[in-house]
């Protein structure tokens, strides 16, 4: 195990968990993996490419995890990513197994066509090396309504109407991380890669999407080894893309 609840640090406010993470490495506070600052209310969440992450203080899961996968070389970093998607669609899943529960490349988990958790993942790479990595999580849990800013949010609350302790919450979905985290150290890359797949969001099913500011008609068969999400249209054309190149209709 390499999460160990003294190894928890919990805050009431702080701008962002991963903020804080970062700064603590590089000040050496926080040093051995597995370290977790989990807090009650960000003052200055973030997700996806500047995108801001909305919660309401005391209803969600924020925190952030150390990890220092030195096993891995850093051109299979999104490794990283697929395991940490996989470990919040998990945890997700467990309460809600009769929803459509799915990974929206490359890291949004989705209820249906809702988004209910983000992740925002900071590797710090020396040569061919990670020397660490910060993993930022929010979970939507208990909060009912959100602002208009916010777009296509759910939450948990919103399919059990009941609240959930998010102590419990917290120990559960690390549970989930310690496992598929375990399956990246025993290099069980087969497993990981047909797991990511099987939970992609939108997989095999045709639908719009706006590649490089143009409306086509596509459908995801899969990611590259580096991340990159393939598209095949109706023509055969298959399209290879980054993150800023492509924009899901919803």
């Amino acid at each position: 195990m390499i999460i160990k609840p003294k190894n928890i640090i919990s805050l009431d406010q702080v701008s962002s968990t991963n903020d804080y993470m970062i700064e603590n490495i590089k000040s050496g506070i926080i040093q051995e993996e597995g370290s977790v600052v989990v807090a009650n209310y960000q003052t200055a969440g973030k997700g996806l490419d500047k995108n801001k992450w909305e919660s309401e203080a005391g209803k969600n899961l924020l925190f952030s995890i150390l990890l220092k996968p030195a096993f891995l070389p850093a051109d299979q970093q999104f490794q990283l990513t697929k395991i940490i998607s996989l470990a919040i669609h998990d945890f997700v899943r467990n309460y809600l197994p009769n929803e459509r529960i799915k990974v929206k490349w490359p890291n949004d988990i989705y209820v249906g066509n809702k988004k209910i958790a983000g992740i925002l993942i900071s590797n710090t790479i020396k040569g061919k090396e990670i020397i660490h990595t910060v993993v930022g999580v929010g979970i939507n849990i208990n909060q009912q309504t959100f602002s208009n800013e916010v777009f296509n949010p759910t939450s948990l609350w919103h399919y059990l109407n009941t609240d959930l302790k998010i102590d419990f919450c917290l120990k559960n979905v690390l549970s989930h991380i310690e496992k598929r985290y375990q399956q990246l150290r025993d290099n069980d890359s087969y497993q990981i890669n047909f797991d990511y797949k099987k939970a992609l969001y939108r997989l095999n099913d045709f639908n719009l999407f706006k590649y490089k500011e143009t409306m086509i008609s596509a459908r995801i068969v899969g990611v590259t080894k580096y991340g990159q999400i393939k598209l095949l249209q109706k023509n055969g054309e298959e399209i290879i893309c980054d993150l800023k190149e492509i924009e899901f209709i919803i």
